[in-house]
Parts: C-alpha cells; sequence; structure tokens
C-alpha cells in the first residue's frame, strides 16, 4: 500500500464483542443418552472458529495443535508464536475505498465552514460538494493536501480524539453500516483462537499508525503497542503546560510491500511464524514468514463475495492480488475463499442467523 497517496489500504473499524461464538444453527452439540449435550470435537479440541467451512478451520487448527503441542517436531516456544495480520481488506473490508480515505474526507467536510479558502482550491471544493471523481481528478497533489489537512498540524492525542469522534458515527457508503462493523467475523475469530493457543497477534499495515491506535484494540483486542504501520513525521514540543508529540506532513516510513518486513523488524524484533494478508502489497510480509525456519503458515483472504462484500483481485485499483495467486502454491499459502469458505463475513450478520 502506498501511504503517500492513499491508494491502498487505510482503515477503520471499532467493536466489543465476544470472539467465541456459539451458532445456534451452525454447530450444533450431539445429544447424549441422559439428554444432556456433549460439544462437538475437532482436533482434540471444543469446536471453535464457527464462522469458519470445515476444510480451512480444520488446516488452521491442526497447524496450531502441531506446533502448540510439546514433543511435536513441529513445536514452536511460546516466547516464538507471532502472527502478523494486515488490516485492510484482511481484517475489514476495504472497499469503494480505503477507511482512513473515509476519515479525510468526513473531516475535510466537517471542519469546511471554518475554512472558506477552501472554496478556492477546485478539489477541495469538489469534495466538500460531494463530488468525489472531481476531487480524485486532482491526483496525488489533491490526496497530499487531504492528508495534510487531516492528519497534520495537531498533537497526536487530538488526532486521536478526532479519530476515535468520527468513528462514533460515520457509515458505510454502500452497506449503511458503521464502520465499526465492517470487520470479518472470521478473522476474530482466528485472533481469539491463535491468542489461546499463545501467539501474539500484531497489526502489520500500510495504513496510517496513529490513526489504527485509536480503535483497533476494541475492535480486535490488538493493543497499541502492537500495530505497526506508516507514520507522518512528529515533533516533540515542550510547552509550559503539557510537552505534545505533534504530527508533521513528511512521510517517516512507509509500511507496505517490501517495507513490511522492515517494520516487523524494526517493531517487533522477531520473524512471525504466521502470517495473513490479501493483497499483493502483503506479499512480502508472507513471504519473508514463510521462508524462516520451522513450521509456518501462510493466509491470504480472496475476495470472492460480490453478495455479501466484493469480489476483486488481480484488476483492482485496490487490494490487487497477482503475485500472491500465483505463488501461493509456491510458498504452500492457504487461499481463503471468502464466498466459500465463510459461513458469515460481518458480525451483524450474526443477528440473522
Amino acid at each position: 500500500m502506498n501511504f503517500i497517496i492513499f491508494s491502498r489500504k487505510c482503515m477503520t473499524s471499532i467493536l466489543v464483542l465476544s470472539l467465541i461464538l456459539t451458532f445456534g444453527c451452525a454447530e450444533k452439540s450431539a445429544q447424549n443418552a441422559d439428554g444432556s449435550s456433549t460439544p462437538d470435537k475437532l482436533s482434540g479440541q471444543t469446536l471453535k472458529m464457527a464462522s469458519w467451512e470445515d476444510a480451512p478451520r480444520t488446516k488452521i487448527m491442526d497447524w496450531v495443535d502441531a506446533v502448540t503441542t510439546a514433543g511435536s517436531a513441529d513445536f514452536i516456544p511460546e516466547k516464538d508464536r507471532i502472527a502478523v495480520f494486515d488490516n485492510d481488506g484482511t481484517l475489514w473490508s476495504e472497499q469503494p475505498y480505503y477507511f482512513q480515505l473515509a476519515f479525510a474526507i468526513d473531516e475535510i467536510k466537517r471542519l469546511a465552514p471554518e475554512h472558506p479558502e477552501w472554496e478556492k482550491d477546485p478539489s477541495l471544493k469538489a469534495l466538500i460538494s460531494g463530488d468525489l471523481q472531481g476531487f480524485m481528478a486532482g491526483g496525488e497533489k489533491a490526496l497530499l493536501s487531504a492528508v495534510a489537512i487531516t492528519h497534520t498540524g495537531m498533537s497526536v492525542d487530538e488526532f486521536d480524539s478526532r479519530v476515535k469522534n468520527w468513528i462514533k458515527t460515520a457509515t458505510h457508503p454502500k452497506t449503511g453500516k458503521p464502520y465499526n462493523e465492517m470487520i470479518f467475523q472470521p478473522m476474530l475469530e482466528l485472533l481469539d483462537f491463535l491468542r489461546e493457543n499463545g501467539f501474539k497477534t500484531f497489526i502489520v499495515s500500510g495504513g496510517g499508525i496513529d490513526f489504527m491506535r485509536a480503535w483497533a484494540e476494541d475492535a480486535y483486542g490488538i493493543p497499541p503497542y502492537q500495530i505497526v504501520g506508516s507514520q507522518l513525521g512528529l515533533t516533540y514540543v515542550d510547552t509550559t503546560a503539557s510537552p505534545q508529540l505533534m504530527k508533521t506532513p513528511e512521510l517517516a516510513f512507509n509500511d507496505d510491500k517490501a517495507g513490511k518486513p522492515v517494520g516487523i523488524s524494526r517493531n517487533i524484533g522477531k520473524r512471525p511464524v504466521f502470517a495473513a494478508g490479501n493483497s499483493d502489497g502483503d506479499y512480502q510480509m508472507l513471504q519473508y514468514t514463510s521462508t524462516g525456519d520451522g513450521a509456518r503458515f501462510g493466509l491470504i483472504v480472496h475476495h470472492t463475495d460480490s453478495v455479501r462484500e466484493a469480489a476483486y483481485d488481480r484488476e483492482s485499483h485496490i487490494g490487487q492480488l497477482n503475485k500472491g495467486l500465483d505463488d501461493a502454491s509456491k510458498y504452500n499459502w492457504m487461499v481463503v475463499d471468502m464466498a466459500k469458505d465463510w459461513k458469515v463475513i460481518y458480525p451483524y450478520e450474526l443477528n440473522n442467523q
């Protein structure tokens, strides 16, 4: 993803929910002779990851069983159980445009009454009037201007507050649902399952690190210090009242493509044993993970469901997936077909079960 022009991964979400689900109509317990019930079993464990179909769920759970069983040839000590996840398109949706861009658009509209001078800028004027196509016609210059206005010139604390306020009311243009309901239920269950088995879960995304830190812990149970993302500049301002970290416009680090393994090394300090992504922006992270010593697991979320979410891959302007599909068998990456492998996509679908 390219954080500079926001033409790749940027995001949002916030939802506190139980990640261990019992589906009334999905997995039922067996009845004993005395009328009591016994939970179904899979790989010697109570059935989890209930939103997954049996084949991909079994593959994941068998691998986890192998690497967490003492004495197994594939055993991985708990201190080395590092799992990394892309965010946009992997943990939540990214169409029709990255959610961090949606935040920037909404912020400009919110602030417009305080800045009549923006009407003199054709790109900003188009954006304020709701003409997204006209705004995008301004190209990189327009996008950079939007980023500067909405992401810099303020303290980290102020930016965090703005993102949190936005996510309380913002809704997705296609579904009308809050962005915090556009996270993937099966991936929430996977995160929880891995943590239950001693894994530390990290986000490694091309999206802005400060943007993700505002909501990711509530959404995924991943704390701010386990988030690796693209970074704009920061400067320390020592005031008499309260010293602040101020956000500045320069790009300090782009956490996309080959930048992802660099970000992992700098921020985590260990090569992951599990990696999940959805686009060629995640290719190097998956490759870096899969070529390490010992048992490894790579997962690609393939967007194939045009009815419940969106169908795109090789030709998409967002989340393009070419090399990942071509080389999945080479690196033994599991390609998750959203239409076939997931019983539900979003948490709110559970209410319709």
